[in-house]
C-alpha cells in the first residue's frame, strides 16, 4: 500500500480483496490525512471497489459530511427515488428508511436507472443492538458467476422497469420520488431520461415504464459488472402474502413496481433466483462501529442491509 505507517491496512476478506479496511495507528487529523492521501483513495477504491476507514475519531454527521466533501465535492440530490429517505442537511440523506424486520437485497444505488452515483458513502451514526449490517458485494465477482447463457440474454434484451405510482399511500408517491408536486416538472425529467410516462384516468395516478441496462463496463477499469435491479423490482422479491394481498387490492397489472425484459417478455422467477444466489456467494457483511465510513465505488461495489432490532442510524451521501 502506498499510505504511510500512520495508517495499518487490511483486507475483511483477503482471499478475494474484498473491503480494504484503514485505521489509524498513531493521534492523527483525520481531515488532514484524507486530504493528502486522496489520490490513493481514488486509486485503491477503483482497484478494489471498497473502502472502510475506521477508528478515525469522526462522529457527528457534519464531521462525515466534511470528508465526503475532501473526496468528492459534488454530491448529489436524490431524485427518481427507490425508496424512502430524509435529508439531514446539505445533501446528506438517511439510508433507507425501511422496516425494521426486513432486509433490503443486493443492489448498486440507481441501477435501474440510466443515472446513478459513481461513489456512495455511508456513515454509522447509531449501531443496532442485532443485526443491521450493511453487506456488500463486488459487481465484477457476481457478474461472472451468473451462467453466460442467462447473463446474455439479459444483456440482449435490457431490462423494463414498470412503476405504477398510487394515491393510497402503497409504495412511494410520485411526489416523493421526482421531489415535486408539479406534473410539468415530472413529465420534462420523464422526457429528458428517456421514460415513457402515461397520467391515468381511472387507477394508478402515473405509470412509467423505462428500459435499461443489465450490465456495463466501468468507465474506468473497463471491467464488466453485473448493474441492473431486476431481482429486486420483480414481484418475486414480494413475500407471497405482501403479493397476494396487493394483487387483490390493485390488480397484477398496477403492482407499484416490475420487471420484465427489455421487449416485455416475463423474466422466469428461477433466472433470478439464480442472480440472487451469485450475490450470496459474493456477500461480505462486517460489524459495524460507531464513526465508520465505508466508501464503495458504486459501479463495482453492490450494497445491502440486514434486518435489525434497536436503533440504527446511517447516514448516506452520493457523488
Amino acid at each position: 500500500m502506498d499510505f504511510d505507517s500512520k495508517v495499518k491496512c487490511e483486507f475483511f476478506k483477503p482471499e478475494t480483496e474484498g473491503l480494504l479496511v484503514i485505521e489509524p495507528q498513531v493521534n492523527l487529523n483525520p481531515f488532514d490525512w484524507i486530504k493528502e492521501n486522496k489520490g490513493h483513495l481514488d486509486n485503491y477504491l477503483v482497484k478494489y471497489g471498497g473502502i472502510l476507514l475506521r477508528n478515525f475519531g469522526i462522529y457527528s454527521v457534519s464531521g462525515f459530511n466534511k470528508v465526503v466533501q475532501l473526496i468528492s465535492p459534488n454530491l448529489l440530490d436524490y431524485v427518481y427515488r427507490s425508496t424512502p429517505r430524509t435529508k439531514l442537511g446539505g445533501k446528506i440523506y438517511t439510508a433507507t428508511e425501511y422496516p425494521a424486520d426486513k432486509s433490503i437485497p443486493m443492489h448498486n444505488e440507481n441501477s435501474y436507472s440510466k443515472l446513478w452515483p459513481e461513489k456512495i458513502f455511508f456513515f454509522s451514526v447509531i449501531v443496532a443492538s442485532e443485526g443491521g449490517e450493511t453487506p456488500i458485494a463486488d459487481s465484477r465477482r457476481v457478474y461472472k458467476r451468473i451462467d453466460n447463457s442467462i447473463r446474455e440474454k439479459f444483456e440482449q434484451k435490457g431490462i423494463l422497469y414498470v412503476r405504477n405510482y398510487t394515491a393510497e399511500g402503497i409504495d412511494l408517491s410520485w411526489q416523493e420520488v421526482f421531489q415535486t408536486d408539479q406534473k410539468e416538472i415530472v413529465n420534462k425529467y420523464c422526457q429528458d431520461h428517456d421514460i415513457k410516462f402515461q397520467w391515468n384516468q381511472a387507477g394508478p395516478e402515473l405509470t412509467t415504464k423505462q428500459v435499461c441496462q443489465a450490465s456495463i463496463l466501468h468507465p474506468i477499469s473497463r471491467e464488466p459488472v453485473w448493474f441492473n435491479q431486476a431481482h429486486l423490482f420483480h414481484i418475486s422479491a414480494l413475500e407471497k402474502s405482501d403479493l397476494n394481498t396487493l394483487i387483490k387490492e390493485l390488480g397484477e397489472n398496477n403492482l407499484p413496481r416490475n420487471t420484465f425484459y427489455g421487449d416485455g417478455q416475463p423474466i422466469e422467477a428461477e433466472l433470478l433466483d439464480h442472480i440472487r444466489e451469485a450475490y450470496d456467494q459474493e456477500k461480505i457483511k462486517f460489524k459495524w462501529n460507531k464513526g465508520d465510513i465505508m466508501i464503495l465505488d458504486n459501479i463495482l461495489t453492490a450494497h445491502a442491509r440486514e434486518p435489525f432490532k434497536g436503533e440504527r442510524k446511517v447516514a448516506v451521501a452520493m457523488a
